[in-house]
């Protein structure tokens, strides 16, 4: 568009000042409404570049929080596998010192059974022979002469002793 006199109007300028401006001959309100207009912009720009810097840095910050939260939910999941891990661990640790310890108790009970049992039977049997010889006493007294019954006392130990174990 082309002003008054063949004159450009000033960008962004109002043109009704300008025509006013170039009818009186005064140039000052034209260069007061440019330098407004300028700072007007230098303003804009400013808000546009600090606007664009804040966008950027809001940006990178969620791009960098983005990848703080994939790296601590990778390592929330690697303590959690190393946690099962060691859980599971700790499980069979667990089973096999229940086993060791079972296998422990019930050899022991074993043990323990064995060695009454060969009590039990060791005290039978002196009891049958203090029963037997008390018997054959009774008998030979009646019967038997001394000799005779030493002779079937040793003959009753000797079988007695030669009894396997039970």
């Amino acid at each position: 568009m082309v002003g008054i006199d063949g004159e450009r109007p000033i960008p962004g300028g109002d043109g009704a000042i300008q025509i006013l401006a170039l009818e009186r001959g005064d140039t000052v309100p034209i260069i007061a409404v440019a330098h407004a207009r300028l700072c007007g912009r230098k303003q804009h720009l400013r808000a546009v570049v600090h606007r664009r810097k804040r966008d950027g840095k809001l940006e990178r910050l969620q791009r960098e929080s983005t990848q703080i939260m994939a790296q601590a939910r990778a390592e929330a999941e690697s303590m959690l596998a190393r946690s099962r891990s060691d859980a599971e661990a700790l499980r069979e640790e667990l089973k096999q010192k229940a086993r060791t310890e079972a296998a422990a108790i019930v050899k022991n009970a074993e043990r323990q059974i064995q060695l009454e049992t060969a009590r039990a039977v060791q005290q039978i049997r002196h009891e049958a022979v203090d029963l037997s010889v008390a018997i054959a006493s009774k008998i030979l007294r009646r019967q038997v002469t001394r000799e005779d019954n030493e002779a079937l006392i040793q003959e009753a130990l000797k079988q007695v002793e030669s009894q396997p174990t039970v």
